[in-house]
């Protein structure tokens, strides 16, 4: 009397390795229906169909959107005066080293 092999444990093995590899995120989400109706009604023609795609643009917008909002800030920060002031001060501080003969590296 031979033993079969659990075929059915190696099906859920190689299931969990490709959605570990995947690239894609599977969740939930309980949106206000106002939120997605609103959203559709504004979004492209081309996404108005697909909520999937429609929401993933979202979020790469917001994305973007906030990335270009810290850049914003951040050379908002630089042309404070303190900080200029303090930046030509050490750039005087390292002009010295410029002329001391050694390599550029």
């Amino acid at each position: 009397m031979g033993v079969t092999p659990n075929k059915t444990g190696n099906k859920k093995k190689r299931r969990r390795a490709v959605r570990k590899a995947s690239s894609i995120v599977r969740r939930s989400f309980a949106l206000p229906r106002h939120i997605v109706t609103e959203a559709t009604a504004a979004a492209p023609a081309e996404l108005q169909d697909n909520l999937n795609r429609l929401v993933t643009t979202a979020l790469q917008e917001y994305t973007e959107a906030r990335k270009r909002l810290a850049f914003e800030e951040a050379m908002a920060a630089m042309a404070d005066p303190a900080i200029r002031r303090a930046s030509t001060e050490l750039m005087a501080a390292f002009r010295t080293t410029e002329s001391d003969g050694l390599p550029n590296d």
